[in-house]
């Protein structure tokens, strides 16, 4: 594939995005200083596939997922989504009419489907509300529609009057799903959608998720934890730290390639099936660094056990160190890490 072409099947492109919360102090609320929630991110994704986007708590994965949907705004950078085949726009750019007539192309599946559907709303209601607030279909027309997609998700009409209360947390995740699905968005993004829920759970709304993207071709953005889920449902991960993200690969690229410390000790902590295989789990020092006070230089070096004086004084760049093998360490060209493979 050359390069235009693949510059074609993008849907989405994220360039530089940051976003940065002030620290307030005082009684006038004077800005003392500033968290780095995201801090300088580049990424893309492609039509028809899931990125998955992992790291541990506190590194700023939902952050950017909210910030894609305008569910937070940023503080710089451009967000390009293709609503069509030729046309694109930068989300942060767009206010009032026109982001709202954007808005229907892409969704967001959040982590709780407890506290994600108004318990005072039926399923019909919840489903058929994108379809009335884009303005795509009502009455009999959007009653149809959400029926049509209940039977995907795997729901009969007899669900269609009932609240959230009378559903388990499968079947209301799946809700969760009929509604960002009703639009026929071209972008989910998938905050945690499957962690809340039981491993036996996890695996039907996963092979849900996926035979999804085959019937309507649809990409998503999967944010997770948990990377033994990754493995079963992305074609490419991207790895966030502190705000940053300092590997992105393909998924068998990445799962038995690693070019990054991090990387390799994200991956040491994922649990073999194959009980004669012993894995080395490898444990960092130290704590997660604090986005409002980070580190000079890779923000990584006080955990790395591979880390130079170099690490501790120059920020390392973002390059492609193979084939749609992207990394951010000073080091990736001589490091031998190890794999899951």
């Amino acid at each position: 594939m050359n390069g235009q072409e693949s510059k074609q099947a993008r849907i989405l492109e994220v360039k530089d995005i940051t976003k940065f919360f002030p620290i307030t102090k005082g009684f006038l609320r004077r800005v003392v200083g500033h968290v780095r929630a995201v801090d300088s991110v580049n990424l893309y994704v492609n039509e028809g596939e899931t990125l998955a986007l992992v790291g541990e708590s506190g590194s700023g994965k939902t952050t950017l997922g909210r910030m894609i949907v305008r569910a937070i705004e940023s503080t710089r950078g451009s967000i390009l989504f293709r609503k069509d085949n030729e046309t694109w726009v930068d989300l942060t750019r767009l206010k009032g009419n026109d982001l709202r007539a954007v808005r229907r192309y892409f969704h967001m599946i959040f982590q709780d489907p407890y506290s994600s559907l108004d318990p005072r709303m039926t399923v019909l209601d919840i489903v058929k509300e994108p379809l009335i607030h884009n303005k795509i279909a009502k009455g009999d027309e959007a009653r149809e529609r959400v029926r049509e997609i209940l039977k995907i998700v795997g729901l009969d009409d007899m669900h269609l009057r009932r609240y959230p209360h009378a559903f388990s947390g499968g079947q209301r995740q799946r809700i969760g799903i009929a509604r960002s699905l009703v639009c026929n968005p071209r972008l989910i993004v998938c905050d945690e959608a499957v962690s809340a829920l039981d491993v036996s759970i996890q695996a039907q709304v996963l092979n849900l998720l996926k035979d999804l993207q085959i019937q309507f071709g649809v990409s998503y953005l999967f944010i997770a934890h948990d990377l033994a889920v990754v493995e079963h449902i992305a074609h490419r991960v991207a790895v966030m730290y502190v705000g940053k993200v300092v590997e992105l690969a393909e998924t068998s690229e990445l799962f038995g390639n690693p070019r990054h410390p991090y990387t390799e000790a994200l991956l040491s902590a994922v649990p073999l099936p194959d009980p004669e295989r012993k894995q080395s789990r490898i444990i960092l020092r130290g704590e997660l660094a604090n986005p409002a006070n980070p580190p000079s230089g890779c923000y990584f070096h006080p955990r790395c056990p591979y880390a130079t004086d170099l690490c501790t004084r120059v920020t390392p760049q973002w390059r492609e160190v193979a084939p749609e093998h992207f990394i951010a360490c000073h080091h990736a060209d001589t490091l031998s890490l190890k794999g899951m493979f």
